[in-house]
């Protein structure tokens, strides 16, 4: 999984740099924003000609979930002290869906960090070969790597669309939802608020879902 997932970086180094962040920005916000959905959608809101500020705010807004998996995990992982704030970084989708399929604690623990480790060392090391890569390039612009943020984010949200589980369902109306607000709202709005007006659905959907 932490090698699969992890050679995405290649695709986020080149779409980063691609929207105008520097090799530098781009390896590290993939350092310090471990979380492969909420980085590229940073990077297509500037490639669209959005400012980071509108950015960070839709990055923010993808990563709260990751809040919600760490205090899932928390009591299954057993950190305490200082040491949650290093293993809080590797609270992401890979590390917690690894860790809750496992059938004990132990193991649990072990595929958490088993899972972050190699996450984070090849996403970091191929974000760096993406962006070096893209960057010595005269014009990357003219292979049409913007659109590999797009496409790629694609790839991860497609399969939990796809199939006819609860999680589907769920997420079904929220992407069709946030899709069209998005859509509705990219004419008469700068590059980058569309994306913030979309995560509005989500609100919707889960206060009009039953308790």
């Amino acid at each position: 999984m932490g090698i699969a997932v992890g050679l995405s970086g290649v695709a986020f180094g080149a779409a980063a740099v691609t929207a105008g962040l520097s090799v530098a920005q781009t390896c590290v916000l993939s350092l310090f924003a471990f979380t492969g959905a909420s980085q590229f959608a940073l990077a297509g809101v500037v490639a669209g000609g959005g400012n980071l500020v509108a950015g960070a705010a839709g990055a923010l807004l993808l990563g709260v979930r990751n809040s919600l998996y760490g205090l899932r995990l928390a009591g299954l992982l057993g950190i305490r002290g200082w040491r949650r704030i290093p293993v809080a970084q590797g609270v992401i989708d890979e590390t917690t869906a690894v860790a809750m399929s496992q059938p004990d604690e132990e193991s649990a623990r072990t595929g958490f960090f088993v899972t972050f480790v190699t996450l984070y060392l090849t996403w970091n090391a191929t974000t760096l070969l993406g962006a070096l890569g893209t960057s010595s390039v005269a014009d990357p612009a003219v292979f049409g790597l913007d659109a590999v943020g797009p496409a790629t984010f694609l790839a991860i949200l497609w399969p939990r669309l796809t199939g006819d589980d609860p999680e589907a369902r769920t997420l079904r109306p929220i992407a069709i939802g946030g899709a069209a607000v998005a859509l509705a709202a990219t004419p008469f709005t700068p590059a980058g608020v569309p994306v913030l007006l979309a995560s509005v659905v989500v609100l919707a959907v889960i206060l009009r879902r039953p308790r």
